[in-house]
Parts: structure tokens; C-alpha cells; sequence
């Protein structure tokens, strides 16, 4: 189902998701919602129905729309806004019903009701997108996400929570100034590159970048690439980063597994969630929770 939709969070904990990620942007009127992207054109049907509201770029924000006019929006299965063809062609394209973007608020209501109802013990994942860029809109996206995870009792370290984000600085911030005191995760891109916020990956990614991380984070959630590496079928190998993180007190929960699109050394989904148990790491994020085992 599309992702981040109230249908897909119910879903996915029928299916028996331990956790369920929610990412977080803002609206103009300062509501939190849960769009993967900051901009809507590859995920909702904006420029067919507001058509004049795109940036000098050409792309369509979250954070230039109010909530009742993203909740006109038609969410659907990612595609390419360029071509429209989907990014995933095996996965639900089905014109009904038609699915919405949801509230934050609506997402952590969801999977707290639905624990109740079930007698399950799901956590929430939630990420703060684009920090940096939402702070130079006016918009202190990292801090309503903060308030809004204590209004629903997600605050202490025991709580069934984990906040991430890409920005370093931001985790520094969400620690030293915002005071979250519960669970956060580093997300680490890949290679050498510079992420945004001008965070250094490679060097976090490092046993003394590890190091430094200890004093903010709980744990790391790399791309796979960086914890399991190789270019041919049956051929891995683990990289040193599960053992250098754990050394530093790290749990690690790389993303993203997915059976339609695997690694180029893995044969089928489930040979790479066996050597995603084999590096050690804690857990990890998934489209396919139903596929717990990789079968």
C-alpha cells in the first residue's frame, strides 16, 4: 500500500512490524505530517490538482501547502514524476480506494490504538526530514516533533520509540537543546559524500566517528551496502562497521530491505535477511514486514 498512509501503518502491524517509521515534515500551518519526501510530486497527485503552486524548481513542498490541501491529495505508490511509471511496478497500483496523507498525530494515534486493541507492543520510528531546510523556511520541524512525541508519552529511553535523522548537527540539537531525553539513531548515508547539514558520513561511519556518536546516539542506521558489500550472486562480505559500532556501544539497524530490489550479490529476499542476521545487526528497516524470515 502507499507508504506513510493510515492503511499502510494498519498493515503493517496486522503483518507483525515491530516497528513502524514515520517521516516527518510540516505543513504551512505548522501540522505535522508523514510524507517521506519534503516535496509531494513523486508520491501524490499535486500537480494535476494544484498546477500552479510549484517552486522556480519546478517541484511541489509539503510546507507550502496547508493540511486541508494535502488532505485533497491523492497518495499513491512512488513513481517517477518525469515518466509516471512507478518506481516498484509489482506494488499496488490500484486507482481505489483512494488513500490520504496522514497527521502525525493520526499515525502515533494509529499504532497506540491498535497496540491497545491487539495486546501488541509496536514502536514508532519516526524521522525528522530536511532539518536544516525546514529551519531556514522559519520552521523548527526537529522541536514539534519533540513536543509532539511527549504528548504521546514517548519521552524516556524506555519508551517504545526511536527519533532519527540524517542531519548531525540536528541529533546534537534534539539531545543538547531540544532535551530529548528518549532513543536517537544517526543515519548514515553512504560512500564519501557529504550529507546534508553538512554531515560528514565517512567519518562518522569511522571507529572514532563511532566514538563520538556514543555521546548523543543509541545506535546507527546505516544502507546496507555499508554493513554487507558485493558486486556478484553468493558473493558477500561483512564490513567492519556492526563491530566497530557495537565496540562503541551502537546498536545498528540498516536500511532498507526489499525483495524487489536486492542487492547484487543476494539471489532472493531471503538470503539477505539470513546475512543481515549474520552481520549481527539489531534489526533493520523493511517494506515487507510479513516477509519477517525472508520467506
Amino acid at each position: 500500500l502507499p507508504e506513510h498512509t493510515v492503511e499502510a501503518v494498519a498493515m503493517a502491524h496486522a503483518l507483525g512490524a515491530s516497528w513502524i517509521e514515520q517521516d516527518v515534515v510540516m505543513s504551512s500551518d505548522g501540522v505535522l505530517v508523514v510524507l517521506h519526501d519534503i516535496t509531494l510530486d513523486a508520491t501524490t497527485d499535486v500537480r494535476a490538482r494544484f498546477p500552479d503552486r510549484s517552486r522556480k524548481d519546478g517541484l511541489n513542498y509539503a510546507l507550502d501547502f496547508t493540511l486541508a490541501e494535502l488532505k485533497t491529495l491523492e497518495v499513491r505508490e512512488r513513481f517517477d514524476p518525469k515518466t509516471g511509471k512507478p518506481v516498484y511496478p509489482g506494488r499496488f497500483s490500484g486507482e481505489l480506494p483512494v488513500f490520504r496523507i496522514a497527521t502525525f498525530e493520526e499515525s502515533l494515534s494509529l499504532v497506540q490504538s491498535l497496540n491497545a486493541s491487539t495486546g501488541r507492543k509496536v514502536g514508532v520510528y519516526p524521522e525528522v526530514k530536511r532539518p536544516a531546510w525546514h529551519l531556514a523556511q522559519g520552521r523548527d520541524l526537529g522541536a514539534e516533533v519533540v513536543s509532539e512525541l511527549r504528548r504521546f508519552g514517548y519521552e524516556e529511553k524506555t519508551d517504545l520509540c526511536h527519533l532519527q535523522c540524517f542531519e548531525y548537527d540536528e541529533v546534537r540539537r534534539l539531545r543538547e537543546k531540544v532535551g530529548y531525553r528518549g532513543k536517537l539513531v544517526q543515519l548514515l548515508g553512504g560512500g564519501d559524500k557529504i550529507g546534508e547539514g553538512h554531515t560528514d558520513f565517512a567519518y562518522l561511519r569511522s571507529p572514532e566517528g563511532l566514538r563520538e556518536l556514543a555521546r548523543w546516539v543509541d545506535g546507527i542506521g546505516p544502507p546496507i551496502s555499508e554493513v554487507l558489500t558485493g558486486d556478484l550472486p553468493g558473493e558477500r562480505r561483512i564490513t567492519s562497521l556492526v563491530s566497530n559500532a557495537r565496540e562503541a556501544g551502537l546498536v545498528v539497524h540498516p536500511y532498507t530491505a526489499r525483495s524487489d530490489s536486492l542487492p547484487k550479490w543476494a539471489s532472493d529476499y531471503a538470503e539477505l535477511i539470513d546475512a543481515l542476521a549474520e552481520a549481527g545487526v539489531e534489526g533493520y528497516f523493511t517494506d515487507f514486514p510479513g516477509l519477517r524470515d525472508g520467506r
